[in-house]
């Protein structure tokens, strides 16, 4: 785990423990799960277009880790950095100022994932 930052740990907890409470073998939090994946699937509104709805609805109810798993999915699903910005804005209008700790994590998400990204690209 030496050298991982915190996106890379959430990535791999987060995989770890969706997998565990797969196997707890749960019909309704299994059923959960798979509304929760056909929810971002492409509908009436594009996948695209929902992550970046999860995000700013994730921003308004300060989750964290909802930010950072949708603010990895826009960025791979293409949103820019300026786009995401404004979604940002939207949410800290919709949420008002107890939401700015989950925008400057959602900044530093963004930070690290810009850094993958060029990191890959090197």
């Amino acid at each position: 785990m030496s050298g991982e930052n915190r996106l890379e740990r959430f990535r791999a907890y987060r995989a770890r423990m969706n997998q565990r409470i797969s196997e707890l073998g749960h019909r309704e939090m299994n059923r959960f799960f798979a509304l929760d994946s056909a929810t971002y699937r492409d509908g009436a509104l594009d996948a695209r277009t929902k992550e970046l709805l999860g995000l700013v609805a994730s921003l308004v109810l300060r989750c964290n880790d909802c930010v950072e798993y949708h603010l990895d999915r826009c960025v791979e699903l293409g949103w820019s950095e300026s786009e995401l910005t404004d979604a940002m804005q939207v949410a800290l209008m919709v949420g008002g100022s107890i939401v700015i700790p989950h925008v400057r994590h959602a900044v530093e998400t963004l930070d690290l994932l810009r850094a993958e990204k060029e990191q890959r690209l090197s």
